[in-house]
């Protein structure tokens, strides 16, 4: 599943492609993939002729801010990938469940074999309105995460965003004691904190050296400040290498390209490998239906 640095390499990509271009036609061709909405044509409806006025994130959502203040929410899912291509000519791989065409004749493809992703438009609620997208600068994501939830009340759930929501240690030590339960899983759940999964929980604990089943409320101040550090810096080096492609080479950047945060995985996907730190085999242990990995000299 794209996490939160394959998300972010996604939006600014798309800050970069579509800001300011004016929606022509949407063509939807699986309904699953606009589910919340009663139908295809309604969510035509709300998209044809609107234009992008600027681009965010929060967690692994992405958020096309458009003119009349609704907001085009896109979740890729297990296996979703979202594609830009000049000319409607080229082949469409297969999957391609959503179709966006602008006015110039380029087109943003959304494709999820799976279809666990989704894509629905979002009006705000009254007065909490980011007016026309203007208070987020244009092809940059808000520096308030709560904006962005007050703009798009569905994600209003949402845990802190690790890169939109930046807190003190002592604010990050203290929701973690109120949690009580084992560092990766609070790591993972979304309610907690937004944007992180199976993939980047296992990175962060690896670099914070925290085992996966540590209980979140018996960390020291020491620890907590290294976890902290760890999240934020692991998540920015994913995002500055475009993110990671994993062997079913499901993820891909919106011109088709593959990340490579890969091959500098610590810990991940490498059980039986030597730690690149202390040379011990990586383990794999199994938590919830999850493989986990982890180095048991380096982690405690």
């Amino acid at each position: 599943m794209p996490e939160l640095p394959e998300v972010e390499t996604l939006r600014q990509d798309l800050a970069k492609e579509v800001v300011s271009k004016r929606i022509k036609s949407v063509v939807v061709t699986n309904g699953r993939s606009v589910r919340r909405h009663p139908s295809a044509k309604q969510f035509r409806s709300l998209l044809e002729g609107r234009t992008i006025k600027s681009v965010g994130r929060l967690g692994k959502y992405l958020l096309l801010f458009l003119d009349d203040k609704d907001t085009l929410v896109i979740h890729l899912g297990m296996s979703g990938q979202l594609l830009r291509v000049k000319s409607a000519k080229e082949p469409k791989p297969k999957h391609t469940h959503v179709v966006v065409t602008f006015t110039q004749g380029d087109e943003l493809r959304y494709v999820d074999p799976r279809t666990f992703g989704e894509m629905f438009v979002s009006s705000p609620k009254g007065d909490e309105a980011v007016a026309n997208g203007s208070s987020l600068p244009v092809g940059m994501a808000s520096a308030d995460g709560a904006a962005l939830r007050r703009q798009v009340p569905e994600l209003a759930h949402l845990g802190f965003d690790p890169i939109e929501d930046l807190m003190s240690w002592d604010r990050f030590g203290l929701l973690l004691r109120r949690r009580r339960t084992g560092l990766k899983a609070l790591l993972m759940d979304q309610d907690f904190v937004s944007g992180i999964g199976n993939l980047y929980s296992d990175e962060i604990l690896f670099n914070a050296g925290l085992r996966y089943d540590r209980p979140s409320d018996g960390l020291s101040a020491t620890e907590v400040r290294r976890l902290y550090r760890a999240m934020v810096e692991t998540l920015n080096e994913a995002i500055k290498h475009r993110g990671s492609t994993l062997v079913d080479e499901q993820y891909r950047d919106l011109f088709g390209e593959a990340g490579d945060y890969q091959g500098s995985h610590q810990v991940y996907d490498r059980e039986g490998k030597p730690c690149r730190r202390c040379r011990n085999p990586i383990v794999r242990a199994k938590v919830a239906g999850r493989s986990t990995f982890y180095c048991e000299h380096c982690q405690v």
